[in-house]
């Protein structure tokens, strides 16, 4: 019986300069995304009310179709990217996500939960799971965690990955986010000894 459906799937912004906020401390690997509808497309939208990019039309009708069907959705933030080609260049984003019947929330909220700290932390688990996985899931309350990796998507040239796990300041902010203002002190002031040293450096080598 059919209750799940996981997979790892490209976003795309409307335009380039939206796309570069993909690499703001807004949108955090691991972080979870609504998967919300407009016309034909399904669109990420992240905790803040900004959609982020949209899927591509195929993918958004099987999106709709499971919706339509009562399913809960949601997307997690894998890895964000920048292509040169086609010229002027585009970022672009990847999501992991994870659909199923409304009655498994519970487990498989908690089974996110885990996949998004994976992923934060640069793992990528295969989410294409089978029903025997899914049941374990199930079973365990969420708890249960693949053991198989997925790949990351296929290198092309003039492609760079530019984000794909969290780094020590998202984290701190992360953690500032959740109230705990000692770490977000320090996430500034790290962020701002970051910046004076290469102030610092570009200073010493041209000047």
């Amino acid at each position: 019986m059919e209750r799940y459906f996981g997979s790892y799937q490209k976003i795309e912004p409307l335009s380039k300069k939206e796309g570069s906020l993909l690499l703001s401390a807004d949108n955090i690997i691991g972080d979870s995304y609504e998967i919300v509808f407009d016309g034909d497309l399904a669109w990420a939208k992240n905790r803040f009310g900004a959609r982020v990019g949209h899927f591509t039309i195929d993918f958004s009708r099987q999106l709709r179709v499971l919706n339509a069907r009562g399913w809960k959705s949601t997307a997690l933030l894998s890895l964000v990217a920048f292509s040169q080609e086609p010229e002027p260049g585009a970022y672009w984003a990847e999501m992991a996500v994870l659909c199923y019947e409304p009655q498994y929330e519970e487990p498989i909220s908690t089974f996110s939960n885990n996949i998004s700290s994976m992923l934060a932390e640069g793992i990528r688990p295969e989410i294409n799971l089978g029903e025997q996985a899914i049941s374990k899931v199930i079973e365990t309350n969420g708890s249960w965690k693949p053991d198989m990796r997925s790949s990351k998507p296929k290198s092309e040239n003039g492609t760079v990955i530019m984000k794909s796990q969290r780094k020590l300041s998202e984290s701190f902010i992360e953690k500032g986010r959740a109230g705990n203002v000692g770490c977000y002190i320090v996430s500034i002031a790290f962020i701002i000894i970051v910046i004076a040293a290469i102030i610092f450096l570009i200073k010493s080598l041209f000047f």
